[in-house]
């Protein structure tokens, strides 16, 4: 994948690692450094609510957060995204949210790992929520991960662009571009890339740009596109 799209970092799935064994963590990791790349983020999908009323779910949501927070920093990624999942008992709870989170972020600051929250879930992860969570925390090692795509495609122009501004106000690390996204009546929806760029340049934002082709077919050719359109807006 480097030779082919000439990109050399890259942001591993969770569900995809066959283990988090420590000894395949090391494979993986000089794998990784053999084709000249590194890790620059890890998309944990640990399916666990840091908002639900649940004392011992959230419970699980840390122990989670730190899993993979040992695993970043075994495989040398600076930073995981973490999602948060819908609660069955509650509604989206700032305090809640913000409680769990905090003990995340405070363990990836003793092993120099950024996590993210990314606006994926239109509901519980809402990004208007989870700037509020990011601000009660109030710390630099939670941070939002904007995505081009998913805001837009839950609830149209008006409110995705705002998301998208919002989010990279609290941006670091990385973001998701996209140049469209179906939406949940399988209907494609756009990403103006000049505008979004520009909401991007607006902030100052210096982190990575994770390439992420989120439509159906073959995805070699659109990513490709994908990479030489980002690489033509950043310059």
């Amino acid at each position: 994948m480097a030779e082919r799209f000439d990109v050399h970092k890259i942001e591993p799935w969770s569900p995809v690692f066959p283990s988090t064994d420590p000894k395949y963590l090391d494979q993986f990791r000089t794998a990784v450094e053999k084709a000249k790349s590194s890790i620059v983020d890890i998309a944990v999908d640990a399916r666990y609510s840091q908002y639900a009323m649940d004392p011992s779910e959230r419970e699980r949501a840390v122990n989670s957060g730190r899993q993979w927070i040992d695993v970043g920093a075994a495989v040398g990624s600076p930073s995981i995204r973490i999602h948060i999942e819908g609660a069955k008992d509650s509604k989206p709870d700032v305090g809640r949210a913000a409680g769990t989170l905090q003990r995340v972020a405070d363990y990836g600051a003793k092993k120099n790992v950024v996590v993210h929250l990314e606006n994926d879930n239109p509901v519980s992860e809402d990004p208007f929520f989870l700037l509020q969570v990011i601000e009660k925390v109030n710390s630099p090692w939670l941070r939002a991960l904007p995505d081009f795509g998913n805001s837009l495609a839950a609830h149209g122009d008006d409110f995705g662009y705002r998301a998208i501004d919002a989010m990279f106000g609290h941006a670091y690390g990385i973001c998701h571009v996209k140049d469209g996204e179906i939406n949940s009546q399988e209907q494609p929806v756009r990403v103006d890339l000049a505008r979004t760029f520009g909401i991007m340049k607006k902030h100052g934002y210096r982190g990575y740009c994770s390439i992420e082709y989120d439509a159906p077919g073959d995805p070699y050719k659109p990513t490709a596109e994908l990479v030489e359109a980002t690489i033509k807006f950043l310059s």
